[in-house]
């Protein structure tokens, strides 16, 4: 993917991306029920998926191990079924993905060590908190396949874009064409504010510029 690709989705937020993505019928991507925890800005970047599962109890579940092999500028993605007992990050996982630049996580289920977190500045996006460890309650079964996050199947090349208002997926297969609609889609607006700005009623400005005309551009 380009870097041009990653700005455009840096400049303009999950809002405006969101809006491509429908342009382009593929808008069911976001990631409902996730919320900032920590961290500010926008976060795009490439996925890096990995998947836990629940084990029994007695039986090993070490503390996974996988932060040292995300590359820098790569948004983890942690698919751990929306459990809300049992985390899968928390401060240690945050200071060696600090160390390492990893742009952000995303969790499927809940982090601990919050205030931590918060205070080193690094973007993290999962349902909620809970102090009680993973470990040898989950275990680390998949990493860098295919994922379901909040329904959403995610993959290695996909991209994460994340701000205040949530995160959402980029598939693979449409980043280029996600970041044309996204450019259509800021110049619309940027149209629109202008010409609010100079007195005009917001439905006369949205029809100037053909914002509620923007069809669908199918597949």
């Amino acid at each position: 993917m380009s870097q041009d690709v990653l700005d455009v989705f840096r400049a303009h937020g999950t809002s405006a991306v969101s809006d491509a993505l429908d342009l382009l019928d593929r808008g069911e991507t976001g990631l409902p029920g996730l919320r900032r925890i920590s961290g500010e800005g926008v976060v795009a970047g490439p996925v890096f998926t990995v998947r836990y599962e629940t084990v029994a109890p007695g039986n090993p579940g070490p503390a996974g191990e996988f932060i040292d092999d995300v590359p820098p500028g790569a948004v983890v993605v942690v698919a751990n079924d929306g459990r809300t007992d049992r985390t899968v990050w928390g401060d240690l996982l945050t200071l060696t993905a600090v160390r390492g630049q990893v742009a952000g996580t995303v969790i499927d289920g809940v982090c601990r060590d919050v205030a931590a977190i918060r205070e080193s500045g690094y973007p993290l996006w999962s349902g909620g908190s809970y102090m009680k460890s993973g470990k040898h309650r989950v275990r680390l079964t998949a990493v860098q396949r295919s994922v379901r996050v909040c329904g959403v199947r995610i993959a290695p090349g996909d991209v994460l874009v994340g701000d205040d208002a949530g995160c959402l997926v980029v598939p693979a297969q449409v980043l280029d064409r996600t970041a044309e609609q996204v450019r259509r889609v800021a110049a619309a607006e940027q149209a629109i504010r202008a010409d609010i700005a100079a007195g005009l009623p917001l439905g006369t400005a949205r029809e100037r510029h053909g914002y509620n005309a923007l069809g669908l551009v199918r597949r």
